[in-house]
C-alpha cells in the first residue's frame, strides 16, 4: 500500500475541479450546481433529506490526488461526503482526506468499539476495519437513501458481508444514537446538513450529550468544516461556524482537552488530554500502520485563537 504524501489536503479547495461550477457569485442558493467537466454523472437521487449525486472524478486529471476517484455529492454546492477509489488495486482505503486522519483514532482508545455518526458512504468505516482487526464499528445516517447509495456505488454490501460481525450501520439520527452499557471506546462526528457542519454542533449542550456515548478516557474525532465548506444558508460561513463549533467543544470539554488539526482551511478537532508531548505522541505513532504515522505530528491544542 502506497503512503499518502499530502498530510490532509482539502478537496474542494485546493482542487478546483472538485467544486461544481457556480453560475453567479450572487447570494447563495439551495439550487443544484452544475458539476465541471473533469466530473462524470453515474447516478442522480433525490430523497426527502438530500440530493445525492455520485460523480467520477477522471482518472486523466493528472498530478491530483482525488484523480479516478468516485464521490458521493450532497446538497446544492455539492460538498463530498464519500470518496473511494474503485480503481486501485486492493481497493486502497485511504482517501488523502481527513477521513485517514480518522482512520488514527483506535489505538488511543479504551476499548476497540468505535460510533460513526454521519456515515456517508462508509469512507471512514472501510479505511478502520482494513488496519484494526478487533475494531467494532457501528454507524448512524439519517438518510436511508444515502445508504442505499452507499451499497450501490460504493461497495457498502460488500462491505457488510465481509465484517458482518464487527459492522453494523443504523438508520436514524445520529443525534439520539444509543450506546452500548459502559459506551463506545470513541466516536467520530461528521455531521452536516444543508452544506454546513451541523448547527446544534454549536451548542455546548449537545457535546455534553454526545459525551456520554463513549466511556470514560474515551475520545472523539469530529470534522468542524473550515473554509472549503460551501453552505446552502446565507450567513452560514464555514470558517465561523468552524470556529462556533470548536468554543462549544472547548466550553464542553475544557480547552485543554481539545486538540485540533488544520491543512488547508479543513479542521479535525479531538477530545482527550493533549498527544502532542514526544513521548505519547512516540507512542502513539508505535501503535498506527506506517501510512498513518505522519499524522501525529500535525495536531495542536486548541487555543483561543482557534475559534476567533
Amino acid at each position: 500500500m502506497t503512503t499518502m504524501v499530502l498530510p490532509v489536503p482539502n478537496p474542494l479547495r485546493s482542487s478546483p475541479i472538485l467544486r461544481p461550477r457556480c453560475t453567479t457569485t450572487a447570494a447563495r442558493t439551495p439550487s443544484i450546481q452544475p458539476l465541471p467537466d473533469e466530473l462524470q454523472l453515474v447516478a442522480e437521487v433525490r430523497s426527502p433529506h438530500n440530493h445525492i449525486r455520485v460523480a467520477d472524478v477522471s482518472p486523466r486529471a493528472a498530478g491530483h490526488p482525488l484523480a479516478g476517484a468516485r464521490l458521493l455529492l450532497l446538497d446544492g454546492p455539492g460538498n463530498i461526503h464519500s470518496l473511494s477509489f474503485p480503481r486501485r488495486a486492493h481497493h486502497c482505503p485511504l482517501t488523502a482526506t481527513y477521513f485517514d486522519a480518522f482512520t488514527t483514532l483506535p489505538p488511543l482508545l479504551p476499548r476497540p468499539s468505535l460510533a460513526v455518526l454521519g456515515f456517508g458512504a462508509g469512507s471512514a468505516a472501510r479505511a478502520l476495519l482494513h488496519f484494526y482487526p478487533d475494531l467494532s464499528v457501528h454507524g448512524w445516517e439519517l438518510d436511508s437513501a444515502v445508504l442505499a447509495v452507499a451499497r450501490d456505488f460504493f461497495g457498502l454490501a460488500e462491505l457488510e458481508k465481509d465484517h458482518a460481525a464487527r459492522l453494523f450501520v443504523h438508520v436514524g439520527d445520529a443525534l439520539e444514537a444509543e450506546a452500548p452499557p459502559g459506551g463506545f471506546g470513541g466516536a467520530l462526528v461528521d455531521l452536516f446538513a444543508n452544506g454546513s457542519v451541523l448547527p446544534e454542533l454549536q451548542e455546548v449542550d449537545t457535546w455534553q450529550r454526545l459525551s456520554g456515548m463513549v466511556a470514560p478516557e474515551g475520545r472523539m474525532m469530529v470534522n468542524c468544516g473550515g473554509g472549503c465548506v460551501e453552505a446552502e444558508e446565507e450567513g452560514r460561513d464555514g470558517e465561523a461556524v468552524k470556529d462556533a463549533t470548536l468554543r462549544a467543544m472547548a466550553t464542553a470539554f475544557g480547552k485543554e482537552m481539545v486538540s485540533v488539526l488544520d491543512v488547508d482551511d479543513s479542521w479535525v478537532a479531538m477530545t482527550g488530554p493533549p498527544v502532542t508531548a514526544p513521548e505519547k505522541a512516540a507512542a502513539w505513532k508505535a501503535r498506527l500502520p506506517s501510512e498513518l504515522r505522519h499524522f501525529v505530528d500535525v495536531w495542536k491544542p486548541y487555543n483561543k485563537k482557534c475559534g476567533e
